[in-house]
């Protein structure tokens, strides 16, 4: 998640910057920070300058050079991130493809490239244990585009477009890889409802067509590809490499209950609904990463922007999910089959319909929350003030000076 801007960010050129309230708005799925754009830890720069200082030292052995390759190996995957889990898919697709498609190391990472349980003679896939060494796999994946883009494509954006302080640079690089990512998996997901008797947001067949026990490829490789990029974004929260902010723990439990309907959706049928649940984040998300990022370049176009942003929200995060949640109660049962059948693969009954209920509910809490404080950021966008956002502790404000920065300054200081 990217950080918000200080209230002491509001002036500019000593003008009231209206836009400014725009990089404040709390939005719980804009992703957490990458590694490159992770703040920068006094130990970590130490380390980086001693190994600066190692390898500018003479090499008088071999061993010594090959100190030093291994040195600047780490130095230089420190610096850019995007290396080791690229090196990780090269290996893997060479292994794959240049491998004997009967050899054992070719079955096995069969499981984690391509999407198995291919039906024979149709266009459809079924569903297995070997989907987990999918996600997994493709998490690595998500890792190296991310951190690709941040490094290679959106750091040289931030500076072509006048953005000099780090920190501002940093929420540059992580909204418009939200941008880039959702701007991708939006748009798939809307056509592949599209090709579905699900157009526009329609729940019926949800439960008419229930179970929906197969797939065609990009149905699969869209909701696998969902599974993946959350599994990367849990994983950034379990090891804690985000700084907590004031609504942590409501950003935990959304993404607890994301993976759980993800999850719970593919493994008894519901894909159809959590196709839906996917558009109505994706989207929203998207004009979210919009309205920060024309913030972070003082556009004119921030307030329109901003509110064509609540009103997606409003729209596709309450109204849409509610008539999902109302359709679980008013369809669920009385719309196709009612029944629990291990065998058959019936699971739409008494047992599931609470807890896809509940799920969806939470999820629903969670959205009015974020709503909330999106409705007084707005409040005092058209008042015309400068809001703190209310998610953040005020420490975060020194986020934005890096330890190059601090040092700098105290040299400016010392002279």
């Amino acid at each position: 998640m990217s950080s918000p801007e200080s209230s002491s960010s509001s002036h500019l050129h000593g003008r009231s910057r209206h836009g400014s309230v725009m990089g404040q708005i709390p939005g719980p799925d804009i992703m957490s920070p990458a590694l490159s754009t992770m703040p920068t830890t006094r130990r970590s720069r130490a380390l980086s300058d001693a190994r600066i200082v190692a390898l500018r030292t003479e090499s008088r052995s071999d061993s010594d050079i090959a100190k030093k390759i291994a040195i600047a190996f780490r130095e230089l995957t420190y610096r850019h991130t995007w290396i080791i889990p690229l090196w990780i898919l090269l290996a893997s697709y060479s292994l794959y493809f240049l491998s004997d498609p009967n050899s054992l190391s070719h079955r096995v990472l069969k499981k984690f490239v391509v999407p198995s349980y291919k039906i024979p003679g149709t266009d459809q896939y079924g569903k297995g244990r070997n989907d987990f060494f999918f996600v997994a796999y493709y998490a690595i994946f998500f890792t190296f585009l991310r951190e690709f883009m941040m490094i290679c494509v959106f750091r040289p954006i931030a500076k072509s477009v006048g953005i000099k302080n780090e920190g501002k640079i940093k929420r540059f690089m992580e909204q418009c890889y939200a941008i880039f990512y959702y701007g991708i998996s939006g748009p798939l997901g809307l056509w592949i409802m599209h090709g579905l008797p699900l157009w526009w947001f329609e729940t019926t067949p949800f439960y008419l067509d229930y179970p929906h026990y197969t797939h065609d490829f990009w149905f699969k490789i869209y909701y696998l590809g969902q599974a993946s990029f959350w599994s990367q974004q849990a994983l950034v929260m379990i090891l804690q490499l985000e700084k907590p902010r004031k609504d942590y723990q409501a950003l935990v439990l959304h993404h607890i209950v994301t993976i759980a309907l993800i999850w719970c959706s593919y493994r008894f049928h519901f894909t159809w609904m959590g196709l839906e649940v996917f558009l109505t984040m994706d989207i929203s998300d998207f004009f979210f990463a919009i309205a920060k990022t024309s913030n972070y370049l003082d556009s004119e176009f921030t307030g329109p922007i901003f509110v064509f942003f609540v009103i997606s929200w409003i729209y596709l995060r309450h109204w849409v999910n509610l008539r999902i949640l109302w359709s679980i109660l008013t369809e669920f049962r009385t719309v196709g089959a009612w029944e629990l059948n291990w065998v058959t693969q019936q699971y739409k009954c008494y047992i599931s319909q609470p807890i896809v209920f509940f799920l969806l509910g939470t999820l629903q809490l969670i959205n009015l929350y974020w709503l909330y404080l999106i409705l007084r950021i707005l409040w005092r966008f058209v008042q015309g003030s400068a809001a703190k956002d209310d998610r953040s502790d005020d420490e975060e404000e020194s986020e934005g000076e890096t330890d190059d920065e601090s040092s700098e300054e105290e040299t400016k200081k010392s002279r």
